[in-house]
């Protein structure tokens, strides 16, 4: 394929000549003997976006699962008359997430029964990282005389018991394709070689269009209850020994801090992540700087949590939240990304919310803690393995390239996916705006 008159951020127009990678850059370039020729029309094209932290098979699920989080439950009294008109999966389970204690408080196997239907109902909280279940979902999976039903998402001795829904992968990857997303690192901590030899065939049969890349099996999910440093650091001195990067998952300053630790009585690998870093303390700071550790934040939740998070969390803590200008001023590397489906995969929302810091209602939080529409339009250039490495529209580059229809200062100012004219994948078009 040849684009002509394509603007590069920069603002320079040139014609780009692809196959499975950029081969030629030129300021005018001759059609090919049935070379495809896109005429860009002095429209922006950019390297394809690559969202750094993603769970795949859950986006999929939570297409057809009943959304219950503070957005669309009052409280109650509505969670019940929600889960009463959820729709029953094939497999007999009610799958509702998104759920937040604002909605009716703490949730647990009794107000669970209470509230849903008699058919078995599990409930994710927004955090992704813990489902409750009611009596009826705990008998099914072999714990009827759990205490509580609140049980960690990570946990396979209850959730290997479930049936996989392998359908909906082709609607998350056209929703992708039309927000210019063409590479995605799933963040699964549980995934097994099966799990991602999946996803490699799904790739291959065009199923799921986007290259994938996937951080298990050095991905690690602490909890408040359980931070024990002794252990976490022989976890990644043994990871290590074995050549594989580490990625934590952090999003509280405790399990920062236990981290931050583990890797410097460790020692630290290039390629090692922190995953949300969603509070950073000030004192914080300069050890991730030691540290080199690359951090893989969502900026997206201060627009979709903010006005939660101004209730919920103290007015001098609130420039610690979701951190991203002190962090690249301190020489930590940053990449964005979107945590879909516990954010919403719109990588532009998650520039945007960098850039303004807004919350859903429009106050700021963090102000101190925005970056450039630029800025922040680059973290989501890099690398699957080094995001820290940011991809270019440069020959020998991969021919993954999105054609953005407005010239870059509007692009930049707007940071906006209705934009997105054409996505294109190893040189083909995978999304075209009509």
């Amino acid at each position: 394929m040849l684009i002509r008159r394509a603007a590069l951020l920069d603002g320079t127009v040139v014609d780009i000549r692809l196959t499975d990678d950029i081969v030629d850059i030129g300021q005018r370039l001759d059609p090919q003997a049935g070379e495809q020729v896109y005429d860009a029309r002095g429209m922006t094209v950019i390297p394809g976006l690559h969202d750094h932290h993603v769970h795949l098979r859950s986006a999929a699920a939570a297409l057809r699962s009943t959304r219950v989080g503070p957005g669309e439950v009052a409280d109650r009294a509505d969670l019940a008359r929600v889960l009463a008109g959820a729709d029953v999966g094939d497999d007999g389970w009610i799958r509702a997430v998104g759920y937040h204690e604002a909605v009716a408080g703490p949730l647990d196997r009794a107000v669970l029964d209470d509230v849903s239907p008699p058919v078995p109902v599990r409930v994710q909280h927004r955090s992704g990282v813990l489902w409750t279940l009611n009596s009826a979902a705990l008998a099914h999976v072999g714990l009827p005389d759990h205490p509580d039903g609140r049980l960690p998402s990570s946990d396979p001795t209850w959730s290997d018991s479930l049936q996989r829904n392998e359908s909906g992968l082709a609607e998350v990857s056209r929703k992708l394709c039309g927000y210019g997303v063409t590479g995605v690192t799933d963040a699964t901590p549980d995934l097994g070689v099966d799990d991602v030899v999946k996803l490699k065939v799904a790739h291959r049969r065009g199923e799921l269009r986007q290259r994938v890349h996937c951080l298990a099996p050095g991905k690690r999910i602490l909890h408040d209850t359980d931070l024990d440093l002794d252990e976490l650091t022989a976890w990644i001195t043994t990871r290590h020994a074995a050549g594989v990067p580490v990625s934590v998952h952090c999003v509280t300053a405790a399990q920062l801090v236990v981290t931050l630790s583990a890797l410097q009585a460790a020692g630290t690998h290039p390629r090692d992540r922190i995953e949300h870093a969603a509070v950073v303390p000030d004192g914080a700071v300069a050890q991730l700087t030691e540290c080199g550790v690359t951090v893989v934040t969502q900026p997206n939740f201060v627009f979709e949590r903010g006005d939660q998070y101004l209730d919920d969390v103290p007015a001098a803590e609130h420039h610690e939240l979701w951190r991203v200008a002190t962090l690249s001023r301190a020489g930590v590397p940053v990449a964005l990304s979107t945590d879909m489906p516990f954010g919403d995969g719109d990588p532009w929302q998650t520039m945007r919310a960098a850039v303004h810091r807004a919350t859903g209602s429009g106050a700021v939080l963090g102000a101190g803690e925005n970056i450039s529409a630029a800025a922040a339009l680059d973290m989501f250039f890099g690398t699957p393995e080094r995001p820290e490495h940011r991809r270019t529209v440069d020959v020998g580059q991969p021919a993954d390239l999105v054609v953005l229809s407005a010239p870059p200062a509007e692009v930049l100012r707007d940071l906006d996916a209705d934009m997105v004219a054409a996505t294109l994948i190893a040189g083909e078009i995978v999304f075209e705006r009509s």
